[in-house]
C-alpha cells in the first residue's frame, strides 16, 4: 500500500496512549489499533478530524504517501 500510517510516532510525540486517544475521539481501542497497523481500507474524515484535534496535528502528520516500488 502506498499510504503509511505514522500515528504511533504522533502518540509518542504527544505522550498519549492509544487508550486515551480512543476515548477522546469516541473510537474503540480495537478500531484505533487496526488503523495504527494499517489494516483498514479507509478512514472517515470525521475520525481523521477528531484525531487531528486531539493530537494537535495535520493529517499529513499521521498519514504519509510512499510510492510503491515499480519493480517489486
Amino acid at each position: 500500500m502506498a499510504i503509511e500510517i505514522t500515528l504511533d510516532m504522533m502518540l509518542v510525540k504527544r505522550k498519549l496512549s492509544s487508550r486515551e486517544v480512543a476515548q477522546a475521539i469516541g473510537l474503540s481501542e480495537t478500531n484505533l489499533s487496526l488503523f495504527k497497523s494499517g489494516k483498514v481500507k479507509g478512514v472517515r474524515f470525521q475520525s481523521l478530524d477528531a484525531l487531528c484535534k486531539v493530537l494537535d496535528c495535520q493529517p499529513g502528520d499521521i498519514l504519509r504517501y510512499v510510492p510503491d516500488d515499480e519493480g517489486a
